[in-house]
């Protein structure tokens, strides 16, 4: 089976999906034949990259979708509108661009949030559905990036 050809027929999910890696993940499954789910906190930014992606292939269509990753009814509006997708990417991530010393306590849990609650939040959601649907199988892939790390060792702080 090409590459081109490996994911027709099959629903994505991409959370993050308006920038980013996750626009990038979506532009590569719509490229081997998924219809994506491009999922964003900014619906702009999801409709961006939905029209954006390839849309010549059997069967493939995309749409747009506003979630906020770090609220449960969110996630939950999102999962129950669309099938249990085979694939699901939590791709949605934020920084704030505040060194440690200097971060103050709701930047962080903002992070916190997103980053970490919301990618439970997607999987769970997800999970369940599929299970719920009686699916032989699904694929959960959560991505990160070391985008922090990267600005924390850029700053000469000490």
């Amino acid at each position: 089976m090409t590459a081109a050809t490996r994911l027709i027929s099959r629903l994505t999910l991409v959370t993050g999906g308006g920038s980013g890696i996750g626009r990038a993940v979506c532009q590569r499954l719509a490229s081997e034949g998924a219809s994506v789910v491009v999922a964003d906190i900014s619906e702009e930014s999801a409709n961006e990259t939905m029209v954006g992606l390839q849309n010549d292939l059997r069967g493939q269509g995309h749409m747009a979708a506003v979630v906020d990753v770090s609220s449960k009814e969110s996630v939950k509006k999102l999962v129950t509108r669309i099938q249990p997708p085979s694939v699901c990417v939590n791709a949605a991530g934020i920084t704030q661009d505040h060194f440690l010393l200097n971060m103050e306590e709701d930047h962080f849990d903002r992070v916190i949030q997103v980053n970490l609650k919301g990618s439970f939040l997607i999987t769970q959601a997800v999970a369940q559905a599929l299970v719920a649907c009686g699916a032989p199988k699904g694929s959960i892939i959560t991505v990160g990036s070391i985008v922090g790390k990267v600005r924390e060792l850029q700053r000469d702080a000490f």
